[in-house]
């Protein structure tokens, strides 16, 4: 397998230089055929073409939810985890916050990844077979979880990671009951239609910094607060089970969780076969492959 550097690769979202920038989506949403067989209806791909995201009710069942959740259980209590450079840990609590990669560290996570109302539905999304990105648990234990600031998650992948192009798509499946109050996730919706390019510099290994706390590549108050006025924003609530697909380039975020309750998730990023990535476009080095990956394997 062999990877190419982006000086082969017009940039065209540029991003991380001296201003603020909002620019045009340049890309298709849903690149797949309207009606391409697979789990999503014609109606359901255009309603995330319009809006970039879109809630399922229940992708997977209560007894399905029982078994991810043993296993998410299983990997933040175990120590070997816990030192695994995979693992990002809460700075106030010093409790596991999110697992990486963990659908090569758990065969159970790795046939979710593969089960076909997940995949099939990433096919339809990006009209080619797909890879895993990224993946990971989250966990947001009661009193005190910290949240994830407002944030584009491709002006990452491409400034970090390389990814030219978007054509990636992420699942949040939740594997704990997500109220209105504990920390759930907002998106505006329509915003995946204007690439914020963020001001400044991004500092070397600055993933290992932006994992607990997001610095480079924020959004400010004043790009927020425009793209808020013209999109709004939806919190999404659902039962254990329940999913948010949403496009990489959904302006996003989630607020701490103070309360009793506690909401963690599996999060799986598709990226298509046809969008590998190549060198960062907007950073000294590329980030760890448990990160941003390498494998361009096609998920089977």
């Amino acid at each position: 397998m062999t990877t190419t550097t982006h000086t082969t690769v017009t940039d065209l979202y540029p991003t991380r230089g001296t201003s603020e920038v909002l620019v045009p989506r340049q890309d298709p949403v849903v690149w797949g055929a309207p009606d391409a067989p697979g789990p999503f209806g014609p109606a359901d791909l255009q309603a995330f073409e319009r809006d970039g995201f879109l809630a399922i009710d229940q992708l997977i069942t209560e007894d399905e939810v029982a078994v991810y959740r043993r296993e998410l259980e299983r990997l933040v209590t175990d120590p070997e985890i816990r030192a695994d450079e995979r693992s990002i840990v809460e700075p106030k609590s010093k409790e596991i916050r999110s697992v990486f990669e963990v659908h090569r560290i758990s065969e159970v996570f790795a046939n979710l990844v593969r089960d076909e109302r997940v995949v099939g539905r990433a096919r339809q999304i990006l009209g080619s077979d797909v890879y895993v990105h990224q993946s990971r648990i989250n966990v947001k234990p009661g009193f005190g979880a910290s949240g994830f600031y407002w944030h584009s998650d491709f002006e990452t992948w491409h400034a970090e990671d390389g990814l030219p192009n978007m054509r990636t798509v992420s699942v949040s499946i939740a594997l704990t009951e997500n109220y209105d109050t504990n920390g759930g996730l907002m998106i505006m919706p329509g915003s995946h239609k204007t690439f914020l390019g963020c001001a400044g510099e991004t500092p070397k290994d600055n993933y290992k910094k932006s994992l607990q706390m997001q610095d480079a590549g924020t959004p400010s108050d004043e790009a927020l607060t425009k793209l808020a006025s013209e999109y709004g924003i939806r919190l999404f609530t659902g039962k254990a089970g329940s999913a948010t697909w949403f496009d990489c380039n959904a302006m996003h975020g989630s607020g701490d969780n103070i309360t009793p309750f506690p909401r963690s998730n599996v999060f799986i990023v598709f990226n298509s076969v046809e969008n590998a990535a190549v060198e960062p476009f907007a950073a000294p080095v590329r980030r760890p492959e448990f990160i941003g990956a390498r494998d361009f394997t096609p998920v089977r």
